[in-house]
């Protein structure tokens, strides 16, 4: 490599990296940084059906995102539960996860469910299976296949997802046939928690078994193949979640892989699935897992 060639490389990998490290900033200076990022993806690959009820409640609704070249007919079916520690979040807040999903030919599903200010718990992981039922029961006059259902949530939201992955009750309940549960990611969600706080006993101090409320009790062999994502530096959700269910899994031998990222907080591992936020590793790593979930390993 010539002496000019390698001043021009050095300046684009500065560049990059200066500009990556721009990004980051702004979104976390930003008021509503994932509101800049559903702004920032809008014309991206993916149809939206918007509001569509899988309920009678107000809050028992969803969006779909169809898929403008899938990667299958009929396309495998993502659906995708938001974090705010059951108390905020809304569908809309995260439609940069539905338009990545469609982007990667996937049909994507982000269902509202109810917060703890309007009923207790179990009633989010009750809407969550109704909406898993409304999907099982619909969604292959949008496209998808209801026989490959995978499960995502961020934070609050990974939560919900692993929970109805592993403690078939409320899918049960619901009428899901849970053998058509194929995979589930969590990203950043917490699995194995004491309830310590004001937060954790709002939630879930009125449950009959508090141990029942803990994702790691369900973790057994027979379980779908999980994908779990942490930042090493989240100090929202203690990493050690993800760890410990990790551990737990794979002493059953189910298959689990778990991926922690150096460097990110609680709402990086989100943001990151947005195109505008820096590196792709992490996008990747999910299709790759949704593609070929048996695969999970370490």
């Amino acid at each position: 490599m010539t002496p000019g060639r390698s001043r021009r490389l050095v300046r684009t990998v500065v560049s990059c990296a200066l500009a990556g490290l721009l990004a980051v900033g702004i979104l976390r200076a930003a008021k509503d940084p994932t509101g800049l990022l559903n702004a920032l993806s809008i014309g991206s690959q993916g149809i939206l059906e918007a509001d569509i009820a899988y309920g009678d409640l107000a809050r028992q609704h969803l969006d779909l995102y169809r898929p403008s070249q899938s990667r299958a007919v009929p396309a495998p079916v993502v659906v995708f539960f938001y974090g705010g520690a059951w108390s905020s979040g809304d569908r809309a807040d995260v439609r940069f996860v539905g338009r990545f999903l469609a982007g990667e030919g996937f049909v994507a599903v982000i269902p509202d469910y109810r917060l703890r200010s309007e009923a207790a718990f179990p009633a989010f992981l009750d809407d969550g299976a109704k909406a898993l039922r409304w999907v099982q029961d619909h969604i292959a006059e949008h496209g998808g296949d209801p026989q490959r259902l995978f499960l995502m949530g961020h934070s609050a939201g990974a939560y919900n997802a692993i929970m109805l992955a592993l403690h078939r009750h409320y899918g049960a309940a619901a009428g899901v046939d849970a053998a058509r549960i194929r995979g589930v990611v969590g990203l950043a969600g917490p699995y194995d928690f004491k309830l310590d706080t004001d937060l954790w006993r709002w939630v879930f101090g009125a449950a009959s078994d508090l141990s029942a409320t803990q994702p790691v009790r369900f973790a057994a062999s027979g379980a779908p193949p999980v994908l779990l994502v942490t930042g090493d530096r989240d100090e929202t959700v203690d990493p050690e979640n993800s760890r410990s269910l990790a551990r737990r899994l794979a002493a059953a031998k189910s298959p689990v892989r778990l991926l922690e990222l150096p460097g990110l907080g609680h709402a990086d591992v989100l943001w990151k699935l947005s195109p505008w936020y820096p590196g792709r590793m992490l996008r990747e790593e999910i299709v790759r897992f949704l593609d070929r979930p048996e695969m999970a390993g370490p």
